[in-house]
């Protein structure tokens, strides 16, 4: 099966700060919200409680409101991002909104298994690099996957981390099931064989 996001093997994008320690899953996505099991009209709900006042119209102070995190493609979180219970819909609500990408020193591990799955970037960077990505709002980076590094606003390049399995995954714009579909000819030749030596 294909990827919910269709993640481009490199981009370059302008960065949105939330440079919050442990964000949880239900501050990404509220608990109230997990009802559809679509993944359309997720980016509306993202962040909601912090977004949106009691009356529902836009907080004017949240970062993402502000004309500068306009058309913003990578998040730069604070540590232990996606902490909390496991949902999918949280890299759902993050791709909807148009994220392809989250920078931070550290994920919660389930979230970023969940990321990966779903064709949502995390990147880990050590603190420095973070600090300077914070330090920049609204600036440009560059993220070349098959490489794994990330290119910051001052041209510096850094490498970040990724299994095997997922860049494979990602770069092939394939789940886990279409992986495995993938290998149908293997699986029919291995069954065929092992049929025969039954």
């Amino acid at each position: 099966m294909k990827l919910t996001g269709n993640f481009a093997a490199q981009f370059s994008a302008k960065t949105a700060v939330l440079a919050i320690d442990n964000i949880d899953t239900d501050q990404i996505i509220p608990a109230r919200f997990l009802k559809t099991t679509s993944k359309s009209g997720l980016g509306d709900q993202l962040f909601y409680d912090w977004r949106y006042d009691a009356r529902g119209a836009p907080n004017p102070g949240f970062v993402l409101n502000q004309e500068a995190a306009k058309d913003a493609q990578v998040l730069v979180a604070g540590d232990n991002f996606g902490c909390g219970s496991s949902r999918e819909h949280a890299p759902w609500a993050l791709l909807q909104f148009g994220f392809r990408a989250v920078a931070s020193t550290s994920f919660a591990d389930i979230f970023r298994q969940n990321s990966l799955k779903n064709g949502l970037l995390p990147i880990v960077v050590a603190k420095e690099v973070h600090a300077e990505l914070v330090s920049s709002p609204g600036a440009r980076v560059h993220i070349d996957l098959a490489t794994q590094t990330l290119t910051l606003p001052n041209g510096r390049v850094v490498e970040f981390p990724i299994d095997v399995f997922s860049k494979y995954c990602l770069l092939e714009g394939v789940d886990e099931l279409g992986y495995i579909l993938q290998q149908e000819a293997a699986i029919a030749a291995y069954e065929a064989r092992e049929g025969r030596l039954a």
